[in-house]
């Protein structure tokens, strides 16, 4: 079987490595571990083939609008009340 290459695909992979690093950022960073693996967990719904595995085993999907959702949600706590750019920083300076 021969692999496609789906732009889909390609940007569910972006924005799930995006969304697990935040996650990784807020659980070592400052005192957010809970709010960090908390975004690990639901950065899980962005890649391919946890997307399958919850197919398969559930018979759900998530569907596009609700990723979309998550997503500005994840965004919008990270940048304004999880304070994003200050544990970046932070992150810098130990390196």
């Amino acid at each position: 079987m021969e692999k496609t290459f789906q732009i889909g695909s390609v940007v569910s992979w972006l924005f799930g490595f995006l969304f697990l690093a935040i996650g990784f950022i807020n659980t070592f960073w400052e005192n957010d571990a809970g709010y960090g693996l908390f975004i690990i967990i639901l950065s899980l719904v962005y890649f391919p083939p946890m997307t399958a595995i919850l197919q398969e085993t559930t018979g759900f999907s998530v569907p596009l609008a609700a990723k979309i959702i998550l997503g500005l949600f994840i965004l919008w706590s990270a940048l304004g009340v999880a304070e994003l750019p200050e544990k970046i920083d932070l992150m810098l300076k130990d390196f």
